[in-house]
């Protein structure tokens, strides 16, 4: 099983969801970054469980504890250790289904391949686990502010509602981590109605990566926005991912779709941002911008026809303490993939430079 992310600067995570803790080591960091332990926990409070009323009720407060690889505030260039202590877990939510496999889940998928999984919450599949990305993408951010660059997300759809005619001006506040704009009343409305008929809905991340330099990824295999998509899809509950015009552009002509090209300030610069921001599986300098799918919530209060894990066919009702959608809480995730593999792929650049 890999439990690693990125090939410079690499993120491990251990950890189940009813464990004792969570954690991982942060490897590849550069020496002498301030380490800002208050945005960190701030990073970690918009993804813990019980950060937003239209979220589930277990309410851990993820506070992380650093074991190593920081002095005095200060990155040394060693291996960051980090541990976050599972504190509001209630196994006993799962001693009716342990046997059963959750639609939706990764229950029958990990058995099949492993052939023993822990049903207490997932396990190891989780989105548990991700509290973890948070902790290394917020380190990310803090070295890439350093080189000028600034990511931001938010939710532009909830429940099929869209969001329209919003300024694009994150952090976005909770409950819901979306931008301003008419229809969000109706997109909040849309989650509780869901809560309230024992259902769950899904929604879209936009994310914006501001002050990219030209010239980050590789032009084959490693494209940036191959490896952005290969971040954000490692994320249990994004189904899809699209960069800049996505799959409009094609419904497009190349006269509509193609970004003009004109000189300012002695450099060449973008009419449009249809490629949104990655020419060639290389950034081009403008906003690096893409869109992630998130399902619907797989836990539902509701009769669902399963499979037991002798091959029986019986039916399910999950219980427990679940979010009526996992959009807003999977904001800040979608943010710190999107940091590691930027700030990976900005010292592998490193490498490149003339």
């Amino acid at each position: 099983m890999s439990s690693t992310f990125g090939k410079i600067l690499k993120l491990t995570t251990f950890g189940e969801s009813h464990g004792a803790a969570i954690g991982g080591i942060v490897d590849g960091y550069p020496a002498g970054i301030a380490v800002d332990m208050e945005r960190i926990q701030q990073e970690m409070s918009r993804r813990r469980p019980g950060s937003t009323r239209l979220g589930t009720a277990r309410n851990e407060m993820d506070e992380v504890r650093i074991l190593s690889g920081v002095y005095n505030g200060i990155s040394e260039g060693t291996p960051i250790a980090f541990m976050i202590e599972n504190t509001s877990q209630i196994s006993s939510h799962y001693s009716d289904i342990e046997h059963k496999f959750r639609p939706g889940h990764a229950d029958y998928t990990f058995q099949a391949k492993y052939g023993i999984r822990d049903p207490r919450g997932g396990g190891r599949s989780s989105g548990r686990e991700t509290a973890s990305r948070v902790f290394g993408g917020a380190l990310a951010k803090q070295m890439l502010e350093r080189e000028g660059i600034e990511i931001g997300a938010g939710v532009i759809e909830a429940g099929g509602i869209k969001a329209s005619g919003y300024e694009w001006n994150p952090p976005f506040p909770p409950p819901l981590y979306a931008p301003e704009c008419q229809e969000l009343p109706a997109m909040i409305k849309a989650i509780e109605d869901a809560k309230a008929d024992s259902d769950s809905v899904g929604g879209i991340i936009e994310c914006r990566i501001k002050g990219v330099p030209a010239g980050l990824g590789d032009p084959v295999f490693d494209k940036l926005d191959a490896l952005l998509a290969h971040a954000v899809l490692s994320i249990g509950a994004v189904k899809g991912i699209e960069f800049g015009s996505g799959f409009d552009a094609a419904r497009k002509r190349g006269s509509e779709n193609n970004d003009g090209m004109r000189m300012e300030g002695g450099k060449p610069t973008f009419i449009t941002n249809n490629a949104g921001g990655i020419l060639g599986g290389i950034s081009n300098g403008n906003d690096i911008v893409f869109r992630a799918a998130v399902k619907p919530t797989p836990s539902i209060a509701r009769d669902q026809l399963t499979v037991t894990d002798s091959f029986e066919d019986t039916v399910i009702n999950v219980h427990g303490r679940h979010d009526p959608s996992i959009v807003p809480r999977a904001v800040v995730v979608v943010e710190a993939m999107a940091a590691l593999t930027i700030a990976d792929a900005l010292l592998g650049w490193r490498c490149y430079e003339r």
